[in-house]
């Protein structure tokens, strides 16, 4: 479990979780995932929305802000607004240029400032958004351009220039540290990119920016830098299918055979099928659902009665056409075909229950073996070393329980009689009775302490049994149940949809009061990755089948879940798991082992996943310290 800081990128849980919301409001995809990357775009094949990392600085206005325009524009503006045959088109025809960087930069810059104006259109909340924005990448490409200037690089100069041309604030900006050659390059491209503000679609867009890209295509070499990321990935694999789907099939057929027909003789039916209505429902549930597409036919002369080709404006049309609401009933088009769910409805279940991150995550339950000789004997020197700890500690708990056993309470209606009888005579209602408490003695609490056996505890694993066995110890002496359980994922059993994790059974709920074999901690080894959601998840669906008023999970870890496609999003995932299990009335704490010194990192990591319910130990040779009193706040909350 190493603490990897992936493109300098410290993750906001409650920010990441509030562009998650936002993407699967606006996007209307549900099964739509928010990623941090290069760039902002949309991949529809892998069902992700990205936002770029440039917005990643100290400014956390400035930060959210940007974020969140990111997500505006490919969640409303993309996915709704943008046509995907129209950029189809326009990469197809850039192939050939020699600046490809520089031409798809610019159709996004172009496209991006349509879309805005759509957008705040329609949701005038943004327009502030999209100001901080605007003012921050002004910014940005005025120090760039000074950069490109110093450095030659001319293509990504007149970039620059165009950007601030079409983002000023005044008709025809000066800018007297340019070079003159990009100047004049400007000054013959302005009536063309002007015509970006009367585009009205996409297919302006790339109009526009195709006539630039052609008249500096043999003049410049392509850019060095990137500034804009091609608003969707993996374009040229879209056809018929996704958020992008033509609503007309206009594909060729697969043979060129014709068959005549005398149209005089020949007819049609002309014959009205229902459509499925509350007030026309089949009672008897025998519905049938056709579906079917044609992937090889005849040409025929034969006209039907309302055929027609397909026209350039279809789907504008279809989109004015479609504005009526939602139904409430299924909307059988989006779905598969009703065997295929059949076969696929066990997965979705499973990936509910654990998290869309692990779906894939296999539970394996691995005992721990009876404990060897060798075992016993550094079971028996831990138990020594800490003793001090377990018996002031035990015997804090003890007298606490003492205490509230003797306690009485007064000024009761019923009860034996107290010897202040003043009441009696100045009360209207007296209350003159007390009653002494006689609790039971045991403490109704049940713990788990799951432990990170992940390679990279491999220094720090001796230390922490110590901690453990204190943990053991003490709940064994004060008879209260508990669970120790190791866990991993198995990085070389790795397969596609198959991620094995491991549990190691220390001790059960079950045994860990009345068989004597602490040793078997010692058993605990530092194996390979980490799946701390799935884990704590795994953890949470047990605890919360116990009868005990308090249920605690600590989670013993050195940082950032780490496992087979999990290291961007597990911080998130295990944030979620963290508060599904608190919602069941559990509480779980997060114990972060550092090697020396915790640097600031490693706290936020600690902070977005468990919040204030955490522990940072700099040394895990100080476990015992740190542990001791957070298990007696523990123990007086449960009496």
């Amino acid at each position: 479990m190493l603490i990897k800081q992936w493109a300098n990128v410290k993750p906001d849980t409650n920010l990441v979780l509030q562009l998650q919301d936002l993407v699967t409001v606006l996007s209307e995809q549900p099964d739509f995932t928010f990623e941090y990357s290069y760039g902002s775009f949309v991949d529809i094949i892998n069902n992700r929305l990205t936002a770029s990392t440039v917005w990643n600085n100290d400014n956390q206005q400035m930060k959210e802000a940007g974020l969140k325009s990111d997500v505006f524009l490919r969640s409303i503006g993309t996915l709704h607004h943008s046509n995907l045959q129209a950029l189809q088109i326009y990469v197809k025809n850039i192939n050939e240029s020699s600046i490809k960087k520089f031409s798809t930069q610019l159709v996004t810059l172009f496209e991006d400032i349509r879309l805005e104006e759509i957008i705040k259109k329609e949701r005038p909340g943004t327009i502030k958004v999209f100001e901080m924005r605007k003012r921050f990448l002004k910014h940005y490409f005025e120090t760039q351009l000074t950069t490109n200037v110093i450095r030659s690089n001319q293509l990504d100069e007149l970039f620059c220039l165009i950007y601030l041309l079409v983002q000023s604030n005044q008709p025809d900006p000066l800018f007297p540290r340019a070079n003159e050659q990009q100047l004049q390059q400007l000054d013959q491209l302005k009536p063309v990119i002007y015509n970006v503000f009367e585009a009205k679609n996409t297919t302006d867009i790339t109009n526009t920016a195709e006539q630039i890209v052609w008249r500096l295509d043999q003049v410049y070499q392509d850019s060095i830098n990137e500034y804009f990321i091609f608003p969707i990935a993996q374009i040229q694999q879209f056809k018929q299918r996704t958020l992008f789907d033509e609503l007309t099939r206009t594909d060729p057929l697969a043979n060129k055979d014709q068959q005549d027909f005398d149209q005089e003789k020949s007819d049609y039916i002309d014959e009205k099928f229902s459509t499925w209505h509350r007030e026309g429902k089949n009672e008897d549930l025998k519905q049938t659902f056709l579906q079917f597409e044609l992937e090889q036919g005849t040409n025929t002369s034969l006209l039907g009665g309302g055929a027609r080709e397909t026209e350039e404006g279809d789907q504008a049309m279809a989109s004015i056409q479609g504005t009526s609401g939602e139904s409430k009933q299924q909307d059988y088009y989006k779905l598969e075909t009703l065997d295929k769910q059949e076969a696929t409805k066990g997965s979705q279940s499973h990936e509910y229950i654990y998290g869309t991150e692990n779906k894939d995550a296999v539970k394996i339950i691995k005992h721990a073996d009876a404990p060897s000789n060798q075992e016993q004997d550094i079971y028996n020197n831990f138990v020594k070393n800490i003793e001090p700890y377990t018996r002031r500690l035990a015997k804090t708990i003890e007298k606490t329980l003492e205490h509230k056993e003797n306690e009485q309470r007064n000024e009761l209606t019923i009860g034996r009689l107290s010897k202040k009888l003043l009441p009696l005579i100045i009360d209207r209602n007296p209350k003159v009775f007390y009653k002494k408490d006689h609790d039971s003695d045991e403490i109704d609490a049940v713990f788990t302490l799951l432990v990170d056996c992940s390679a990279s505890m491999h220094n720090k694993m001796d230390e922490t049994k110590r901690g453990i066995v204190l943990f053991h110890e003490v709940l064994n002496r004060l008879k209260i149940p508990h669970s120790i359980v190791g866990f991993w994922e198995d990085a070389n059993e790795v397969k596609e949809n198959y991620q094995p994790n491991y549990f190691h059974i220390i001790h059960s709920h079950a045994d860990s009061l009345y068989k004597n074999d602490g040793a078997k901690i010692m058993q605990l080894e530092p194996q390979e990755d980490n799946r701390d959601g799935f884990s704590i998840r795994v953890m949470t669906k047990e605890l919360i089948t116990r009868r005990e008023k308090n249920k605690f999970l600590l989670v013993f870890s050195d940082g950032e879940p780490a496992a087979t496609n999990y290291d961007e999003n597990g911080i998130i995932d295990t944030h979620e798991a963290v508060n599904e299990a608190r919602k069941r009335g559990i509480d779980v704490i997060g114990m972060f082992l550092a090697n020396g010194q915790i640097n600031e990192y490693e706290d936020l990591t600690m902070k977005n996943i468990y919040g204030k319910q955490r522990l940072m130990i700099p040394d895990v040779s100080e476990l015992p310290e740190h542990f001791t009193p957070l298990l007696k706040k523990l123990l007086l909350k449960s009496l």
